[in-house]
């Protein structure tokens, strides 16, 4: 079987330049797949694993094999078009990494839950990313094209909020009984605060951009909404702990300066100010620490079991989705050309925090 590919790359030098290739597929080798991608999220949260690519190994996941141009992963859906391995049918459909293309080759171990990425260039990257897992045995899955198409722009990105506030809670909020949100409006950040917001006694504080902040504000799981330039007028009277999705040193800086000693725990998590100084240095208060969710995971399966973490997990994601209809308003992109024109609109910022857009570089 002959498959043309058609990739939408990114400059790792400048990630607001892309190309898009094409080239004929290779022949499987023994143990290979051959996926076809039908469509992935393409969000803010998708443009951060190329600005923190190199940092942690973003840029492995699909190699191009040229210096200076990556395949970007990004959560979606693919169906096995092409198969050998002995144990692998066509037909089945799978959740998972994806790079921005029509076609992924992996060379693969069934699992019980579907499938594993045994390339040699996967070997250092955490279990939970080599991943995909079967519609027929996703304990998360939800029929449909509106379900499926949520489950790509928030199931990850939901997990992580909701594992990083299970993490201050496992830690008794660090002696703090007040949250900051920096980028409030992230979908990471609301993942996290519309579980805080459930948890009785921890006033959730959001902050954003003034174009933003009416939509947050309209969310109703933050208990106070302030701009960028109105950290200063927040109290400092008790102790508070931050979480960083905005990534910006600059923004960062002035939380810490203002909050000093009062300021308890300090999380790094996303980099949605991507064009931001990353650090500044001499900052008051804890040191930054950056969340690896996967540790959390692997923790809580220790702790509840796995069918206790996943039972858990289900709950939460299902009412998100759910709630996420009244919000989130899922637009779909065809084609090399309008996946080249949404990459650039969201890594420019310019996508409203209501919009999720689905992308497939197969034409409309």
């Amino acid at each position: 079987m002959t498959s043309r590919n058609v990739t939408l790359q990114v400059n790792r030098g400048s990630h607001g330049t892309t190309r898009v290739t094409e080239a004929e597929m290779p022949p499987l080798a023994p143990g290979q797949v051959r996926f076809r991608v039908e469509r992935f999220a393409l969000t803010a949260n998708t443009v951060t694993y190329a600005t923190t690519g190199d940092l942690l190994g973003y840029w492995d996941f699909f190699p191009t094999g040229e210096p200076g141009w990556g395949c970007v992963p990004a959560m979606g859906w693919a169906e096995v078009v092409e198969s050998r391995h002995p144990d692998v049918s066509t037909g089945g459909r799978y959740y998972g990494w994806y790079p921005m293309a029509r076609y992924v080759d992996m060379t693969v171990t069934p699992t019980t839950d579907g499938l594993r990425d045994e390339g040699s260039h996967r070997a250092a990257h955490a279990p939970v990313y080599r991943a995909y897992t079967a519609t027929t045995r996703d304990t998360l899955y939800q029929a449909g094209t509106d379900a499926e198409d949520r489950h790509a722009l928030l199931r990850g990105l939901f997990l992580t909020g909701w594992l990083a506030e299970d993490y201050f809670a496992d830690n008794d909020w660090f002696g703090a009984r007040r949250v900051l949100v920096l980028s409030a409006s992230s979908k990471t950040a609301i993942g996290f605060a519309h579980c805080a917001d459930a948890r009785a006694g921890i006033e959730v504080i959001g902050v954003t951009s003034p174009r933003n902040h009416a939509f947050t504000h309209a969310l109703g799981c933050y208990d106070e909404v302030v701009t960028y330039d109105d950290v200063a007028a927040i109290p400092r009277s008790a102790p508070i702990v931050a979480i960083d999705m905005a990534g910006s040193g600059p923004v960062l800086a002035s939380v810490h300066s203002h909050f000093g000693d009062q300021l308890r725990h300090s999380m790094a998590i996303g980099r949605s100010h991507h064009e931001a100084p990353a650090r500044v240095p001499g900052m008051p208060g804890p040191k930054p620490e950056f969340f690896f969710a996967p540790t959390q995971v692997k923790k809580r399966v220790q702790d509840w079991g796995p069918r206790g973490y996943q039972e858990r997990v289900g709950t939460a994601l299902s009412g998100f989705v759910a709630w996420s209809s009244s919000w989130l308003h899922v637009q779909h992109a065809g084609g090399a050309a309008a996946a080249t024109a949404t990459w650039a609109e969201a890594h420019a910022g310019r996508v409203a925090p209501d919009i999720g857009h689905m992308v497939s570089l197969w034409d409309s």
